[in-house]
């Protein structure tokens, strides 16, 4: 679905920020702040998965966490089928639950080892319906079926599966009150390879069935191109680019993306051996005390003096393609939109001004 068939956003997120307070000395005073995520903006359509990589760090598992509203965002707004999640009230936030869901990066920690795997995929039902135990034991059936659990596992222990299986389970009780928006953050991370590819498969085999939207957060470059219409591509809390899969992991724009997508092994071994890996010197600055201007300035290899003064904004430099650097969107610099179409920037609408 990459083809740029999407029409409407379910997700809006704008001047997302998740600012963590730094207390320090005898009195604990506020001393500063952890810019985990600071100022992301982009938008999800109906159907379609996001994919959100980076390096570890980056802030993208905080993102996910504050879009469903499990941190309290420090600013920004995140409008979810309709409704602005970051003003809602507490009763209103849990009425709006159902709509949207996690399934979480390690299956072991996510799930109560107390509990059966009826109980856990039932939860959701028991918090949010009325239904009565036959309806709610046919969900679960129902539920364990669609993700491919034998039914006969319904009253053993998390401890009694494979990490696989544990991971089914997680995305059992992700679905059982019919969300419309799932995050899923890094839901392969902690599974053996052999298993990684039947996750995703299942994932894509249920967004088809049941007309999904996801954003999959994950530092695997290669499952995110299997799996994702569009990629944003973060570093130290903010989007650098947003591009389509197949655009980006052609022809990746800011500097960024080039070396991160520069360490993806290529299958072809002809490819492979030609492949010209781009390799950054220096470490990623800690989002407790970010550079001025471009996060990306003191490791980038095309840096210019005003990198270091100006913050980028992310913007339409091709269609359908935002990039945040000075290359592409500062005519001064002699990059691509002095002699390219106009450069778009996102209003605070959503919309391209």
């Amino acid at each position: 679905m990459a083809d740029g068939t999407f029409r409407n956003p379910l997700v809006q997120v704008r001047g997302l920020k998740m600012h963590f307070p730094i207390y320090a000395g005898i009195l604990r005073r506020k001393v500063g702040d952890v810019k985990a995520v600071d100022g992301v903006s982009f938008d999800i359509f109906e159907g379609e998965t996001l994919g959100l990589v980076g390096e570890s760090g980056c802030g993208k598992s905080t993102v996910g966490r504050a879009l469903l509203r499990l941190y309290e965002p420090t600013d920004g707004s995140v409008v979810i089928d309709g409704q602005d999640i970051a003003t809602l009230s507490p009763d209103a936030l849990r009425k709006k639950r159902p709509t949207m869901q996690m399934v979480f990066q390690d299956p072991q920690a996510s799930l109560n080892p107390r509990m059966t795997v009826a109980a856990i995929i039932g939860e959701p039902l028991d918090e949010h319906t009325g239904w009565d135990d036959a309806k709610k034991t046919a969900r679960v059936y129902e539920l364990m079926d669609q993700v491919g659990l034998n039914r006969r596992f319904a009253n053993r222990y998390p401890h009694e599966f494979s990490g696989g299986q544990r991971q089914r389970i997680g995305i059992a009780r992700a679905l059982a009150l019919n969300p419309k928006f799932i995050v899923c953050d890094e839901p392969i991370a902690a599974l053996d390879v052999s298993i990684q590819a039947q996750v995703v498969n299942l994932l894509e085999d249920l967004q088809d069935r049941l007309g999904l939207t996801y954003l999959f957060i994950s530092h695997d470059l290669s499952m995110v191109r299997h799996i994702a219409d569009r990629v944003a591509v973060m570093y130290l809390g903010r989007i650098a680019e947003l591009s389509p899969r197949d655009a980006l992991y052609a022809r990746p724009l800011h500097p960024y993306a080039q070396a991160l997508l520069s360490a993806v092994p290529e299958a072809d071994p002809g490819r492979e051996a030609t492949r010209q890996r781009i390799i950054l010197t220096g470490d990623v600055p800690s989002p407790a005390n970010p550079p001025k201007g471009c996060t990306f300035c003191t490791r980038c290899p095309k840096v210019m003096p005003h990198c270091r003064e100006i913050e980028p904004k992310l913007a339409e430099v091709e269609p359908g393609r935002f990039v945040a650097c000075h290359l592409f969107t500062d005519n001064t610099a002699g990059g691509h939109a002095s002699s390219g179409p106009e450069v778009r920037e996102h209003n605070q609408q959503g919309e391209l001004s």
